[in-house]
């Protein structure tokens, strides 16, 4: 391609593209954010900061725990995602691991009884019980 110049002669067009744009930028951060087990998103550009795993879809207390967990966070400003699949719980797991969300809740009979769920942080493998009447406050100063 060619063009004239300011003296009428024929030159080739000569063109610089300098900017970054997104995928650039995702790409980075992946490079920088992960393990052999998939992504590690930083919560400032995660897509979903929580996912909220249900062990036992089948089971009706789950669901209403982690119903009520899901509208509470999502109502503090939170991204979630809500894991109802009926799926082995191994699969979920992974799969979260996989699309890196940096931290998941663990909802399953057991751990309704004992008034807990199980709280795991993607980046440090970090895994702890949270009561249940916390786990909303607790995520949320994580992440807002």
């Amino acid at each position: 391609v060619t063009v004239l110049d300011k003296d009428g002669k024929t030159v080739p067009v000569v063109m610089g593209s300098y900017g970054i744009g997104v995928e650039r930028n995702m790409a980075a951060s992946i490079e920088a954010n992960h393990d052999e087990r998939g992504i590690i998103w930083p919560i400032a550009i995660a897509p979903f900061h929580v996912v909220i795993t249900v062990v036992r879809p089948d089971d009706e207390r789950s669901l209403e725990v982690s119903n009520k967990i899901y509208d509470e966070l999502s109502a503090a400003g939170v991204e979630v995602l809500l894991d109802d699949r009926d799926e082995r719980p191994g699969v979920k797991f992974n799969d979260a691991e996989l699309i890196g969300v940096p931290y998941r809740i663990t909802i399953g009979p057991r751990g309704i009884d004992n008034g807990v769920v199980e709280f795991v942080e993607r980046r440090s493998g970090e895994v702890r019980e949270i009561p249940i009447d916390a786990v909303v406050a607790e995520v949320a100063s994580l992440v807002t």
